[in-house]
């Protein structure tokens, strides 16, 4: 398992997660990114590093247990 960690002073609500990995990713009506969860499967990584790399501020970011 891999922990999913967020800046939530440097999102900026371009979204790009949300478009990439939903089932984690969404954003508030301020524009700011939330975490609809706290740790991924193996199976999810992938496309969870793909939406960390999206993140035009590296906002997001993949933490190992």
């Amino acid at each position: 398992m891999a922990v999913v960690k967020a800046d939530f002073g440097v999102c900026q609500g371009y979204a790009n997660c949300v478009m990439t990995a939903p089932e984690v990713y969404d954003i508030d009506d301020d524009g700011v990114v939330v975490l609809l969860k706290d740790e991924i499967s193996d199976a999810e990584r992938a496309k969870v590093q793909e939406a960390v790399n999206s993140c035009p501020v590296s906002a997001l970011s993949i933490e190992d247990e």
